[in-house]
């Protein structure tokens, strides 16, 4: 119980540090883009017009809601982070007393080195991430859906309560799980791939005599993590689309966003646009095909 709320409240601290970083992302994300494109230069010295960064784009957000701004939908995340930290230490605590019992004779000594061992390990993990993802999916829909708001500067989503009686009231229990299936799908593509990175990286190209094997091996652990969410973004991207799709909010309707049938039919409309990776970046921003952005209605009009 004490590790799991030290666990849940670093995990607070981080949210709150984190953030104005999210809040700017899913903005992003949606391909809200209130500032235009200025002549900057890319990664190799070419001069390429860029969009605006995310200190300009915060910058942008406090210059209108001040730096309180920033932190629209914060406790619904707060919330969500708590919950999902007891969960997934509660059930892979289960998962793990499980394996126990059916093998009480069994010791943990090849515990990371064998491929049975990771299989096993991972499954355990990927229910354990799964029940957590599933019982906040309806806090993660209010956060997105708080911060959306922006773009309309609507008032719907005001709090925590007050949220879960609008997306009852408006669409039923299936609102709550608005994009839910590319999230779990993109959690567990991104867990098994690190693992399963990791594990062929540390068996077969590190060399176990090494003195500083464990470090080599959390450092593997941290690389393949980071390529296995960058594989996976666009179910992040998709999960987050879907979310605030048809809502009832600017940023989530026509002619805005467009309306989305379902989840595949999102991603093969942004792959069509070749928006799969919009957000991924808040630097070196290029600008995305398929939509007219503020600024070029303001120039219009």
């Amino acid at each position: 119980m004490a590790d799991a709320a030290s666990q849940v409240l670093l995990g607070s601290g981080l949210t709150v540090l984190s953030q104005p970083l999210m809040y700017v992302k899913v903005l992003v994300q949606v391909g809200y883009e209130p500032l235009p494109p200025t002549l900057g230069r890319n990664i190799f010295g070419r001069q390429v017009y860029q969009l605006p960064g995310l200190f300009a784009y915060a910058k942008h957000i406090m210059k209108i809601d001040g730096r309180a701004g920033l932190f629209k939908g914060l406790a619904p995340r707060l919330c969500s982070g708590a919950i999902g930290t007891v969960v997934h230490s509660k059930v892979l605590q289960r998962c793990q007393e499980a394996d126990q019992v059916e093998e009480p004779g069994s010791s943990r000594k090849e515990s990371g080195s064998s491929l049975d061992q990771v299989i096993k390990e991972t499954s355990q993990e990927m229910i354990a991430r799964s029940a957590a993802t599933l019982v906040t999916h309806p806090f993660h829909v209010i956060t997105l859906r708080c911060m959306v708001q922006f773009i309309g500067r609507e008032t719907k989503y005001s709090g925590v309560f007050s949220s879960f009686v609008t997306i009852y009231r408006e669409e039923g229990i299936l609102g709550f799980f608005a994009g839910l299936i590319p999230r779990l799908l993109g959690d567990i593509l991104s867990l098994w791939l690190c693992n399963m990175l990791a594990y062929l990286i540390n068996t077969y190209a590190l060399d176990n005599e090494v003195s500083t094997m464990s470090e080599m091996k959390s450092y593997s652990q941290a690389v393949t993590g980071f390529f296995a969410s960058m594989l996976t973004y666009p179910f992040v991207l998709v999960s987050n689309l879907m979310a605030i799709n048809s809502c009832g909010l600017a940023g989530g309707l026509p002619p805005y966003a467009p309306a989305y049938r379902s989840w595949l039919h999102c991603w093969s409309q942004l792959h069509a646009e070749g928006n799969m990776s919009r957000g991924n970046s808040l630097f070196f921003r290029k600008v995305p095909a398929g939509k007219r952005y503020v600024w070029e209605e303001k120039r219009f009009h």
